[in-house]
């Protein structure tokens, strides 16, 4: 039997969004989880925005995804460990998740693979983010407004998050990283000075990223599946960037 020492790390595949094809989009995620060669692959990272919108009542889950949770489920039935990190469009998974067998974890988490080491995230809200960012999340993660959210008809909530997340994407221009200038590069910089890292390896900015920091390590991130299929994959000796084929 050959050795498991694939990783593969993906993120902001936006699945719902109803910007460009959702349902080509979905297609493309689906190919993409069902061409892992389980054999030889260990885990699959979804490093957050899988969804663009994710929210769990107690009895009620988001509809549809079908496909994509029965070809998750086929990946951990072959021995493939799946994790999930939740985004800032999908942080509001509770149970279900795990109840499906995916392991949920809390950004930054690190860990060693062939003597390397990995911090993985989705990366929002890592480093000086402005005030105003950690207001916006802190609300959305206190668990008075969740349950006052709870209390919306899911017909309605869905339907306005939706709505919002559809026009502000529709709003804003492709974002260009702004390397050094960025939170997150001066989180993964002053981390580096006194840790060792070798993988720094985010999503969120919708930017392809791959600069090596002064420690020597690597900060990686790739655009969002609303235009292409791109991951991020690890044989056991480096990490490189994949796309996934098109659907024909």
């Amino acid at each position: 039997m050959p050795e498991r020492k694939g990783i593969y790390f993906v993120s902001d595949v936006h699945l719902g969004l109803e910007v460009g094809d959702p349902a080509d989009r979905e297609a493309r995620f689906v190919a993409f989880l069902r061409s892992i060669p389980a054999g030889t692959t260990q885990a699959l990272y979804l490093l957050g925005d899988i969804w663009d919108f994710w929210y769990e009542y107690k009895y009620v889950v988001p509809k549809g995804y079908v496909r994509v949770f029965a070809a998750l489920t086929e990946l951990m039935d072959a021995g493939v460990e799946v994790y999930f990190m939740a985004g800032n469009h999908d942080l509001w998974c509770f149970r279900y998740f795990e109840e499906l067998g995916i392991r949920i974890l809390r950004q930054p988490y690190f860990f060693e693979a062939d003597g390397k080491r990995f911090c993985v995230g989705h990366g929002d809200g890592l480093g000086p983010v402005p005030f105003g960012y950690r207001l916006m999340h802190g609300v959305f993660s206190n668990r008075v407004a969740q349950a006052l959210f709870s209390t919306l008809h899911p017909t309605l909530a869905f339907g306005l998050a939706r709505a919002w997340s559809r026009r502000n994407r529709l709003s804003h221009p492709p974002y260009r990283f702004r390397g050094a200038q960025e939170p997150l590069y001066r989180f993964a910089e002053t981390y580096a000075r006194e840790h060792p890292v070798d993988y720094f390896i985010f999503g969120h900015y919708h930017a392809q990223v791959d600069l090596t920091l002064p420690s020597g390590a690597r900060l990686l991130m790739a655009e969002s599946w609303i235009g292409d299929s791109p991951y991020w994959y690890w044989d056991g000796i480096s990490v490189f960037l994949g796309h996934s084929k098109k659907i024909e």
